[in-house]
């Protein structure tokens, strides 16, 4: 049996608001609007070092 507790969470244990950025992205990417993408990018970018403590 394997000890989930010490396990790195993966991509897809990511909160929802970071879900929620990748899919906004993918949509604005498959829509061409790289303007869109890079928004997505950078919220998501800043959400991760205020809510997930990451160094941007």
């Amino acid at each position: 049996m394997t000890d989930h507790s010490t396990a790195q969470p993966s991509e897809t244990d990511e909160c929802r608001d970071c879900q929620e950025l990748d899919l906004a992205e993918a949509v604005a990417r498959g829509e061409r609007d790289e303007s869109r993408a890079t928004d997505c990018r950078v919220l998501r970018k800043r959400h991760r070092a205020a809510e997930h403590g990451e160094q941007p």
